[in-house]
């Protein structure tokens, strides 16, 4: 077999909705209140689409920052794939419509679902092509509008979610350094059922799970707490194994931002202090497939990650699906 083609991340970009729900907007909507929230969570304040926006126009908006800042165009991409749980149609697959909004002819294109972890699977099947020689410019994204799958009078999900897109281009390595230096994905099948949206498929088809309410977002909050504390420390553990990394290497750790009692009990786990652990949740809410690609986005343009950091990224999501990146910006 020949030497795998080390893969590198040369731009990313986010699409956010101007539109915000704060805690205190739900407080008006639901039995619960800002302090409730914020002691469970850590979110202040989520974005929301409006009723023109599809989950492919947020993606298309990401997809053109990144290949702005690559310096690629649409045409030079032979890959995308789109890591949603909330696609535009049951099918095809978003991916296409992305295609063709962005424009990128040259392209395959293919939705992935891994939920929360979504961003992260992606990133393995685009190093995995690369490595293979059967991809060189790959872009991926992660996009999710959960607000419009979540149970607004249930006070136990609707204050969680938000919606936002994220991407990330990635090409062949060069001889700089940067790189994917590792990638770590695995699931539980058994556990399925603790988060899910039943509705929707051929078992509970759309007018079946109206009748029902199974067209919702449906979740046991303190077995997916337990769960996800455990994975995620499991990913955080494989990736500096598989990339042969320690804690002390690392420049920011970027987790799935869910929860702010998750993040913490991951950050000790792999023992970074609070300054190495990036944290935007309270601003956006749980994305799923869109929280790592927004934060790591973000921390970028905040200068707190630069060329040749070490960046490690751990995420959990429902399926269950859990994994982790070591990449060298």
């Amino acid at each position: 077999m020949p030497n795998k083609i080390n893969s590198m991340m040369l731009g990313t970009g986010t699409a956010v909705p101007e539109k915000t729900l704060t805690n205190f907007d739900l407080e008006k909507m639901v039995d619960t209140s800002d302090q409730w929230i914020q002691e469970r969570t850590g979110i202040q304040v989520r974005h929301v689409v409006d009723d023109k926006i599809q989950n492919s126009d947020l993606c298309a908006e990401a997809a053109n920052k990144a290949l702005a800042e690559s310096g690629l165009s649409a045409a030079d991409v032979d890959t995308i794939i789109v890591a949603t749980v909330t696609g535009d149609v049951t099918f095809p697959s978003t991916a296409c419509y992305v295609q063709d909004k962005i424009g990128a002819i040259n392209a395959t294109a293919f939705d992935i679902q891994a939920a929360c972890s979504g961003f992260i699977f992606g990133l393995d099947i685009a190093d995995s092509l690369i490595g293979l020689g059967k991809g060189k410019n790959v872009l991926v994204i992660g996009c999710e509008v959960l607000t419009r799958i979540v149970d607004w009078e249930d006070r136990s999900t609707c204050v969680l979610f938000g919606d936002a897109a994220g991407a990330a281009v990635l090409v062949p390595a060069d001889n700089s350094g940067r790189g994917v230096l590792a990638t770590f994905t695995k699931t539980d099948g058994r556990l399925a059922h603790l988060l899910c949206m039943p509705g929707g498929g051929t078992k509970y088809p759309a007018d079946v799970a109206i009748a029902e309410n199974l067209n919702n977002i449906k979740m046991k909050g303190p077995e997916v707490f337990k769960a996800a504390v455990k994975a995620m420390g499991d990913a955080a553990t494989h990736i500096l194994e598989n990339a042969g990394v320690t804690a002390d290497d690392i420049d920011l750790l970027i987790p799935h931002q869910a929860n702010k009692r998750i993040i913490d009990a991951t950050a000790k786990k792999m023992k970074l202090p609070a300054e190495k652990v990036y944290i935007n949740l309270q601003n956006y809410g749980n994305t799923s497939a869109a929280s790592i690609p927004v934060a790591l986005t973000e921390a970028k343009e905040k200068g707190l990650v630069k060329a040749g950091d070490l960046v490690v990224m751990v995420a959990f999501g429902g399926g269950f699906t859990w994994g982790s990146a070591a990449i060298r910006l």
